[in-house]
């Protein structure tokens, strides 16, 4: 079988949760003898925009389109014509039978349809609410109040804070870095992105805006939303929700509940190695609680670090708290969170590679998830949970519905530092989190052999139909 993943990033270079279960998927097809290609994009302004670079990882090939966010109109954002016209041409030179979409953003609606016109069987994996949300999917407003149902009134006051185009000036700057590098091969871009991040501005907060602006923003994503609803479901013959919450909310948002599988996210059967030669909790000095995650604001790493900051210092004494993930955009967060870090005494680091996650997670605990938004599953969650690691997390989306209280860890009030803090209390003051829970057995995820065997199932359904329909 000859199958096209789509993602809107791929690793090396990202990799968040739908970047790494895109690359997992791709091995596993591949290892079982189908022919695997990915096609992505990514943010270079030291490249042309629209610039199509063709690479491997791990022995994957990857198509990779230079999206450097030069848009024109916000329609752009989520169906760019340009972008139709470079997947049409993979297309033609790959000839998939099936294309299994993860994510849109940064790419185009059309091309869904694009696969659909091949005959290709289309399949569409939901990691977010990017079809509901115009703004990331993240259904998060700037201040960080959760949009608990999309208003477009509100996404009017919404959409002016988000940088979803580049100004002039960095558009012009772009293109002449990518013309110093097709003309002599000197690459300023990282240069330029180090300097953009130095200067860039804190996390947005909204603010008021014109009436004209609001809308126009208001009916753009109006408008959205009615061509999403239209065109996603006639291209896309089945959709795999790894979360149950998730799944509930698209089905609120329109989809047809017949066509959303609950598909949960593959794990593996036994815990890394690393995971497995972890230190014991009763052998060690410090009880260490971990952070894996973007450090973004709607991850709340700011809220796990007022809260660290609460507890007694004596108390806190006895602990290690370690924050990991990458910085992206947002250097006036990334500057604020290093603050909080030196104030309460809290270990700021960098991004970790799938090895490194592994041995963090073996070495720790217990393990703390305070985003501020519906998550669906995170990947790291269901890790630490497959390896016996407690964990807390915010009482929200797929994260709820995968912990149970006292069982596999703790739930909090969303953005609720006295109640994180408390938590926090309550298991560093008992020195062992893995003995204040019952893990009577581990929760059932699917493996990773099993999540793959049902995912072809899928591919040869949506062909069946072809076929029947051809």
């Amino acid at each position: 079988m000859r199958v096209l993943l789509v993602s809107h990033r791929f690793p090396p270079r990202s990799t968040a949760g739908t970047e790494v279960y895109t690359a997992e998927l791709a091995r596993r097809l591949q290892a079982r003898g189908h022919e695997v290609h990915v096609f992505t994009c990514d943010k270079d302004t030291g490249r042309d925009d629209l610039q199509v670079d063709r690479r491997s990882f791990d022995g994957l090939p990857v198509t990779e389109v230079i999206n450097n966010l030069y848009h024109e109109s916000f329609e752009q954002t989520w169906q760019h014509p340009g972008i139709d016209a470079l997947f049409r041409e993979e297309m033609r030179r790959i000839d998939p039978q099936v294309v299994h979409f993860q994510h849109l953003m940064y790419l185009s609606v059309g091309c869904l349809e694009v696969a659909r016109d091949f005959g290709a069987a289309v399949l569409m994996t939901l990691h977010d609410y990017w079809l509901e949300c115009p703004r990331m999917g993240q259904l998060v407003r700037p201040g960080g109040e959760l949009c608990t149902t999309v208003e477009f009134e509100r996404c009017g006051s919404c959409l002016p804070s988000f940088a979803w185009t580049q100004s002039v000036r960095a558009k012009r700057a772009g293109e002449s870095l990518a013309g110093l590098r097709r003309m002599t091969g000197l690459d300023l871009g990282p240069l330029a992105r180090k300097i953009h991040k130095r200067l860039s501005k804190p996390s947005a907060q909204e603010e008021p805006v014109g009436t004209a602006i609001q809308k126009r923003f208001q009916q753009a994503a109006s408008d959205r939303s009615a061509a999403l609803r239209q065109r996603v479901p006639a291209a896309v013959q089945r959709f795999l929700a790894p979360s149950k919450f998730l799944r509930e909310r698209l089905v609120r948002w329109g989809l047809d509940p017949d066509t959303i599988h609950y598909m949960p996210t593959g794990l593996d059967a036994e815990p890394a190695p690393a995971l497995a030669t972890g230190s014991p909790s009763g052998a060690k000095q410090h009880t260490e609680v971990l952070f894996l995650g973007s450090m973004i604001p709607v991850k709340g790493v700011h809220v796990l670090l007022e809260a660290w900051g609460q507890l007694d210092p004596a108390l806190r004494s006895q602990a290690t708290l370690r924050l990991h993930g990458p910085v992206f955009q947002d250097a006036g967060y990334a500057e604020e969170l290093s603050r909080m870090a030196r104030e309460v005494g809290a270990r700021l680091a960098g991004g970790l590679d799938r090895v490194q996650v592994a041995a963090a997670l073996g070495r720790a605990d217990l393990l703390v998830v305070p985003s501020l938004w519906f998550e669906n599953r995170p990947l790291v969650l269901m890790e630490a949970m497959g390896a016996g690691l407690p964990v807390v997390v915010t009482d929200l989306g797929g994260m709820a519905e995968l912990v149970q209280e006292g069982v596999n860890g703790w739930r909090f009030p969303v953005g609720d530092v006295e109640a994180l803090a408390a938590v926090l209390t309550r298991c560093l003051e008992a020195g062992d989190p893995r003995g204040q829970i019952e893990f009577a057995s581990k929760p059932e995820f699917p493996t990773w052999d099993e999540c793959t065997d049902q995912i072809l199932a899928h591919y040869s359904a949506c062909l069946a139909q072809q076929g029947s329909l051809g």
